[in-house]
């Protein structure tokens, strides 16, 4: 019995010798990283406690992702604000969960929503509304031939076709419509840009190979789904329109498109009627025009997934006209007489939309 007794004292020492160096080791692992107090950037994105963790010990700021994860749970801190802190080596992780649990030494975060079928005039409103950037500062990189040519070899979709020169903004089309979030109002052009980017590389990414055997280019793609992205409503629309669109190019005729004459004209739909002036002038964007028998030379907005499937999904049909009426349904014909009697009955009945 002595020895039983013996064996159990000595479990007993044992497990309390490694509680004591579990807790000497856990308390080591929230103690500060060093003695500088040197208040340092750190940005913390929106994601798990894990994520977090790796930040903060990335930046320095903690001395164990273990232990940083075992006192947030325990303690039950787990609304940790995204945002950018102001943060020291010498604070120690339970004053930086502190900080972090009340937005302390904080900089909050910005989320800005960009809707499907903007254009980059009011993109660049936006990025001027909600961050420290103008949009002179959106249009001059925009114009940066250094940063093009850096986009260019970094992103598959890209090419020399946003060079061009006749092109109003060089990313139009590009920039994919979503809801995306930042550390601070101090978030550059560059970094909004690079955060819209990558998610287009994510959605298109997904068609690659549709992209890669279509008849038209990645730019011509983008090019005709803008279009159809504001010509039509519904996914089902869409795809005739791009019908439509792909039988008029096959037949040599213009695209006879008003969203694209707006464009043309640096004028948002619903601003204002167009001048006679500027409804027939031909420059690289009015489909309206005559001997206009192509694509605009850039997207006109910047298209939702569902655009960008019709263009390269479109349905096959032998429709060479649409119209909507004030309600948005469309209307398909074959013949210019047909579209002319629909368009007709929509004025009699009082669903003709007037710009």
């Amino acid at each position: 019995m002595k020895i039983y007794h013996n064996i159990y004292i000595s479990i007993i020492v044992l497990l309390f010798s490694i509680t004591v160096f579990l807790c000497t080791l856990y308390n080591f692992g929230l103690s500060k990283v060093s003695n500088d107090d040197t208040l340092k950037k750190v940005v913390i994105e929106p994601g798990s406690i894990d994520s977090i963790a790796v930040t903060l010990y990335n930046n320095n700021m903690i001395r164990s992702k273990l232990a940083f994860n075992i006192y947030v749970r325990l303690n039950n801190k787990t609304n940790l604000m995204a945002a950018t802190y102001e943060l020291s080596e010498n604070m120690g992780t339970k004053k930086i969960v502190d900080i972090m649990n009340s937005g302390e030494n904080s900089t909050p975060e910005v989320s800005i929503t960009f809707n499907e079928g903007l254009n980059m005039r009011s993109i660049a409103k936006l990025i001027e509304e909600n961050t420290n950037n103008t949009e002179e500062d959106v249009y001059n990189l925009l114009k940066d031939e250094a940063y093009l040519d850096t986009i260019i070899n970094k992103y598959w979709f890209l090419s020399n076709d946003i060079k061009n020169t006749n092109i109003y903004y060089s990313l139009e089309g590009y920039l994919y419509p979503n809801t995306y979030s930042f550390s601070s109002k101090d978030a550059t052009v560059e970094e909004i840009f690079e955060k819209m980017l990558d998610e287009t590389d994510t959605r298109l990414s997904k068609y690659k190979t549709l992209l890669e055997i279509n008849t038209l280019s990645v730019h011509q793609t983008l090019t005709l789904a803008s279009i159809v992205e504001l010509e039509g409503v519904t996914k089902e629309d869409r795809k005739a329109i791009a019908g439509v669109f792909y039988n008029r190019l096959n037949s040599n005729m213009n695209l006879g498109s008003d969203v694209t004459t707006y464009y043309g004209a640096s004028i948002d739909m619903g601003q204002r009627d167009l001048l006679k002036s500027e409804l027939n002038e031909c420059n690289n964007y009015n489909t309206r025009c005559a001997t206009f028998k192509t694509l605009p030379i850039s997207p006109i907005c910047n298209p939702s997934i569902d655009a960008i499937e019709a263009a390269l999904e479109p349905s096959d049909n032998d429709y060479y006209y649409f119209v909507a009426d004030k309600n948005k349904k469309v209307y398909f014909s074959k013949t210019q007489e047909e579209h002319n009697a629909i368009i007709n009955k929509l004025k009699k009945e009082d669903l003709w939309y007037e710009y």
